[in-house]
Order: C-alpha cells, then structure tokens, then sequence
C-alpha cells in the first residue's frame, strides 16, 4: 500500500525548505543564494523586535524571491499576508484558514499530526527525525516512527530536525528542511 505521502502530490510545494532563525541569520543570504531555484524558506526570527522582525523579513524575501524561492513568515495567516509572505507556518491552532496562502503546520507527536490534519494544513513539518542542536538530548523520531506517523498525514510531509544532505539521503524522504543543515 502506498502512502498517502506518494499518492498525494503538491506540485507547488518545494522539496527542500530553509529555516531561518537567530542561528543562522548571518549566513541566510548567501543559503538563499545556494539552495537550488525555487526552494522554500521560512523565516522565523523570534529574536527580534516587532519592527527589526519585520524589517529582516523584507530584507531576506527580497533576496528568497529573485531566486524563485516560496517565502513562508512563522505566523498566522493573515500576518503573512500582510506582510507579502506566500505561506504562514506554525502550530496548527496559530494558522488559521485563508485561500491564496500556504500553510505550513508543525508537529511533533501523532495528536500534533492528527490537529495538523483536521486544520487542513497544505503541509506538515514534522520533526524531530533525528538528533538536532535545537534540542539537545531530546527524543527523536528516528526514520522508522517518522514514515509511521507520516503515513497517517492527510497532507505532504516535510522532515525536520537533523536533516542535511546526508541525513536525507539516509532517510529518503522526497521532502525536508533543516536550519544548521543548509547554512
């Protein structure tokens, strides 16, 4: 039986995503420029005033958008609109509903997959696969409970947490993202 990741593709959802943060935010502009056209990047920045946030936003999708990448502001939907991102990203309950914007659900647990779907999230990172400088120590999916949990997604599943260019191949996941991994 195939799951429902193979039977249920979104032909505008990017394969590789980029998460930008305070770790990470001295080398974005050179990532954005590296990944391959038409990538995602979500920009997150918790770290920052309300107007530097909004500023470093404008600053890196900028960039994002001369290379085709799909722009996605950790928020509700209708901050990314206002603010011109393509997508909000966040706990499902944040997001909220709107036509015209992706909407990037988390999640971390089966509960968190199952609110994920019945928010009707276009697609879900759900993390952590493996281990991760974010959270040292913590418990990880690992591939196996990964691709179990994924199959019960109603929406493509992005992997997070660990991943790079080696541990995607590891996993062989058609989708993933990472912050240290690509930066």
């Amino acid at each position: 039986m195939k799951s429902r990741q193979t039977q249920k593709r979104h032909p505008l959802l990017p394969r590789l995503w980029l998460i930008g943060d305070a770790r990470n935010d001295a080398a974005l502009e050179q990532a954005l420029l590296h990944l391959p056209r038409g990538s995602g990047f979500i920009f997150r920045h918790y770290h920052l005033s309300p107007a530097r946030r909004r500023a470093r936003f404008g600053q890196l999708a900028r960039i994002a958008r001369r290379r085709g990448h799909v722009v996605a502001l950790s928020g509700n939907v209708r901050q990314a609109r206002a603010w011109g991102a393509d997508g909000a990203y966040g706990a499902p309950r944040r997001l909220g509903r709107a036509a015209g914007v992706l909407r990037l659900a988390t999640a971390h647990t089966l509960a968190g997959l199952g609110a994920a779907n019945r928010a009707g999230a276009d697609a879900i990172l759900l993390s952590p696969v493996f281990a991760t400088r974010s959270h040292p120590g913590a418990k990880t999916l690992g591939p196996l409970r990964f691709r179990l949990l994924s199959s019960r997604a109603q929406a493509p599943v992005i992997a997070l947490g660990g991943m790079n260019p080696r541990t995607a191949d590891r996993l062989r996941w058609p989708r993933w993202a990472a912050i240290d991994g690509l930066s």
